[in-house]
């Protein structure tokens, strides 16, 4: 009885054990299946209210969600952002929305990140793609510290002078706060599609899986899209 015993348990260990192995081998599998793909439903944004690079005819919708003081969001747009807007925006294949979400600042004794914000709205108020896309270069240039304030009005004023917009109701846009209810309804939307950091990247609305490479598994993503 207690070799007989002592041999089911052992066998039942053997099951538990190759049932175990099994169960990691696929995990394992799911997340090389995963990585670089969308995942979930696909988010509703409004795409008509923000600003983009690209052909208004590309099919594919690619949407980045950034703060103006994020240092990854400035590392992202120096380097895999440009790449992607030569691979698929200029080649009209995709456009790029900014939807900005200012979160950074939240702690801080001035919130900067969401005057940076409405600074970018004001100036595309007037200019419209071009000039946020111009202007989103330059304060991602002039970046400065998370930790600190640096995007204060004045300075905000200081990086738009070389737009061609009217420079004094820019002024006046920022100082009267005329594009706060916008920054506020954009914040909204990154909230409602659950985005907890930045940059985030939506293609057709359906979160990008970043594991390492942003160029790499972003284009996957899109030409995913792409397929008929």
């Amino acid at each position: 009885m207690t070799r007989l015993s002592g041999n089911n348990q052992n066998r039942s260990v053997l099951i538990i054990g190759t049932l175990i192995a099994a169960a990691l081998i696929a995990l394992a599998l799911f997340a090389v299946r995963g990585k670089g793909a969308t995942t979930g439903e696909a988010q509703t944004f409004t795409y008509a209210n923000l600003p983009y690079a690209g052909q208004a005819s590309a099919p594919v919708n690619v949407l980045v969600v950034e703060d103006f003081k994020c240092p990854n969001c400035k590392t992202f747009e120096e380097g895999a952002a440009t790449e992607l807007r030569t691979k698929y925006v200029g080649t009209g294949k995709a456009k790029m929305y900014s939807l900005v979400y200012p979160f950074l600042s939240d702690s801080l004794p001035e919130n900067d990140s969401k005057y940076a914000a409405q600074a970018a709205r004001c100036v595309y108020a007037q200019g419209k793609n071009d000039a946020f896309n111009t202007y989103k270069e330059i304060i991602f240039r002039a970046q400065g510290p998370e930790s600190e304030i640096w995007a204060t009005k004045s300075r905000l004023k200081e990086l738009a002078g070389s737009l061609d917009i009217d420079q004094a109701k820019f002024a006046a846009c920022l100082d009267n706060d005329e594009t706060a209810a916008q920054v506020e309804a954009d914040k909204q939307e990154a909230l409602k599609a659950g985005v907890t950091g930045t940059p985030t990247v939506f293609v057709n609305g359906k979160r990008v899986n970043v594991q390492s490479d942003y160029v790499k598994e972003i284009s996957a993503a899109i030409d995913e899209a792409l397929k008929p």
